[in-house]
């Protein structure tokens, strides 16, 4: 009985003295608890973003969205009186939009019924709540103006892509999960390694410098990920019938984000002295990211102070930029994604350089 106490303690301060054994234990379920109970909590200003396109110039209009204001559940802002309502919801890639037509307060005066129509993508997890709360507010300025009598109804248009399913809008998200484990993850562990093990110092000898050396993971990473990228689409057409597309700017995308882990991952490995303090940093950056930057669900109904951390994020610009082009077709929108994925990148690229010694005793 001695025997297993001595080992069962002499293991628990072995295992508890690895920074990754510390990590899984303790701060990995205190992470989890507090990012889903903040995603998932009623939190305040975290409302929904409605676009709403009010043509109507009657003063029963105003009251309308001054009621669905007051819910708390949604962000109103104005469409132009002039913009194509589906071209703007596919310009924009829009998961909800409102529109009040020309007779709405004319219809109400006269209690001639009318219809406010609500656009969105009916697979989001928001639409569902949005589309509660529009018709609690209708019911109640019906009650106002006649006690309960309907007037006023709701029109739903499904705004989304054709034959959208849940698999295209993960895929999207996998990708981009799958570009930050392989890229960041083990270019923090390859540094820890190299510096554990002394190979820096032997590349120190070289004439090898340490961009030309992020470069060559870089490009490593790159090949790699854009075969992990076409056969997670190949397994998502053959298995879920897939309906998103393989773009150029998807490829583009890939590239980029591999080069922007890539370097986010060797600006870690600057302060990771050895594989298991790299595997905790890594974690603690990544895991957060997983569920703060969309790649599961939709954040619109999470509180606004997280929805600001997500786009502080790097992986939200790499997700978003491929569902926009993958999901959306909205290539404009990729693009601008993809310019925050490159410049970012290079960012990551010079202070890695710039940070990480070869030299160190």
């Amino acid at each position: 009985m001695n025997r297993i106490l001595s080992d069962t303690m002499n293991f628990s301060k072995q295992y508890l003295r690895t920074k990754v054994g510390a990590f899984f234990t303790f701060m990995f379920p205190i992470i989890l608890i507090l990012l889903f109970g903040a995603i998932f909590s009623a939190g305040d200003g975290g409302g929904l973003s409605l676009p709403v396109q009010n043509l109507d110039a009657g003063p029963v209009s105003p009251i309308f969205l001054e009621i669905l204001n007051q819910t708390g559940y949604f962000e109103i802002s104005m469409i132009g009186r002039g913009e194509n309502m589906s071209q703007y919801i596919d310009d924009n890639s829009l998961a909800l939009a409102l529109h009040i037509p020309s007779n709405f307060s004319s219809n109400v005066a006269t209690a001639t019924p009318v219809s406010v129509t609500l656009y969105g993508d009916i697979t989001r997890s928001s639409f569902p709540i949005a589309q509660g709360v529009l018709n609690a507010v209708v019911n109640q300025l019906n009650y106002n103006i006649t006690g309960g009598s309907e007037i006023v109804s709701v029109n739903i248009e499904d705004a989304g892509p054709e034959e959208f399913g849940a698999y295209d809008f993960l895929l999207p998200g996998f990708v981009g999960l799958t570009v930050m484990i392989t890229a960041m993850f083990f270019m923090t562990s390859t540094c820890a390694e190299h510096r554990g093990r002394g190979y820096f110092k032997l590349l120190a000898t070289t004439t090898l410098k340490k961009s030309e050396w992020l470069v060559s993971k870089f490009l490593f990473n790159s090949i790699m990920l854009i075969l992990s990228l076409l056969a997670t689409f190949a397994v998502g057409m053959a298995v879920f019938d897939l309906k998103a597309s393989l773009t150029p700017v998807s490829f583009v995308l890939v590239i980029a984000g591999a080069f922007m882990f890539t370097s986010l991952g060797m600006l870690l490995g600057t302060v990771a002295k050895d594989p298991e303090s790299a595997n905790a940093i890594s974690n603690a950056i990544g895991f957060p990211m997983m569920f703060l930057a969309g790649s599961f669900w939709d954040l619109s109904l999470a509180p606004a102070y997280l929805q600001a951390i997500s786009k502080a994020l790097p992986l939200t610009y790499l997700i978003d930029g491929l569902r926009d082009t993958m999901v959306f077709g909205n290539e404009a929108s990729a693009a601008v994604n993809l310019g925050m994925v490159v410049v970012l990148g290079l960012v990551f690229f010079v202070m890695a350089s710039r940070l990480m010694s070869w030299k160190e005793k």
